[in-house]
């Protein structure tokens, strides 16, 4: 594990790593070590409706270190990479020294290689593109649309990412590659930083992602999706909460809370492969910490 003297309290520290990889307790251990604000860099634990399935630190945690940037957005609301950064930019102008964790690589990425300045999605594609995204034929017309050049730099098996690359080009005529190829300086190149990224054994992950949706369970997490269930869309923002469509689909009497359980897990476990592909493939730069 790391040896918490080799950080320097005078920079910001980046954690990346995997769900249930044991990232945000690091980053409290450092906080309360050698202070700092934690900031939130997942795009999920932003939300207000989802805190123990996203596995917001409780508020106990809350209390021992200033945290910033979780369950702030309402689950309605399709917060962007670029609102994200924006509020990082805001806490770091106070002069915060910034520990940030998480495990969404866009926002590691935007931070570190730049964000370039897309404009937004008109209405009338983001509910196309929704649509299109709703069935296995339109996300195979969503990845055929795409150049060559976008489609080889993101994510395929990821509707999301589709979608994102498939808006821009139908909102402003060009590529998201093209768009990207005009990024800025960034805000916090790796040379002004710590950065950190946690490489987890599968088997141990795969153990630990069990092991915490049961704790989830015993936490809560049914009885929130049940307060999210008269609000429930599949297609809200906060509503990609892993685990989420699962509980709703109990509840609605769809399937049993074991089917509920098992498909959760599987989802998890997916999304971490997933994750662990990103880092692996986009942060060789940043120090790895090799976990079980």
């Amino acid at each position: 594990m790391l040896d918490l003297a080799s950080l320097s309290p005078e920079l910001p520290v980046l954690i990346a790593g995997p769900t249930a990889s044991g990232k945000s307790a690091l980053a409290l251990e450092i906080a309360e070590a050698q202070g700092g604000v934690i900031v939130n860099a997942d795009a999920l634990q932003v939300y207000s409706d989802w805190r123990v399935l996203t596995a917001r630190p409780s508020p106990e945690e809350e209390a021992r270190a200033p945290h910033a940037l979780y369950g702030h957005v309402a689950g309605t609301h399709p917060y962007s990479v670029g609102e994200w950064l924006s509020e990082v930019r805001a806490l770091r102008a106070v002069g915060n020294r910034l520990i940030i964790v998480g495990g969404t690589g866009l926002y590691f990425a935007a931070l570190t290689e730049g964000l370039a300045a897309i404009p937004a999605t008109l209405p009338e594609v983001r509910l196309e593109a929704d649509a299109l995204r709703s069935t296995p034929e339109g996300l195979a017309q969503m990845r055929a649309a795409l150049d060559a050049a976008t489609a080889g730099k993101i994510d395929l098996q990821n509707p999301m990412r589709v979608q994102r690359a498939y808006e821009v080009q139908r909102s402003t005529g060009r590529s998201l590659a093209t768009w990207q190829a005009e990024t800025p300086a960034p805000d916090m190149p790796l040379a002004a930083a710590q950065p950190l990224v946690m490489h987890a054994d599968k088997d141990w992950l795969n153990d630990r992602i069990t092991r915490r949706f049961d704790m989830m369970l015993a936490a809560g997490a049914l009885e929130e999706a049940e307060a999210n269930l008269p609000d429930w869309s599949p297609d809200k923002p906060s509503s990609k909460a892993i685990g989420a469509p699962e509980l709703i689909a109990h509840l609605k009497g769809e399937i049993t809370l074991y089917e509920a359980r098992a498909r959760a897990i599987i989802a998890s476990r997916q999304y971490a492969k997933r994750q662990r592909t990103w880092f692996r493939a986009r942060m060789r730069n940043w120090q790895p910490i090799p976990l079980g």
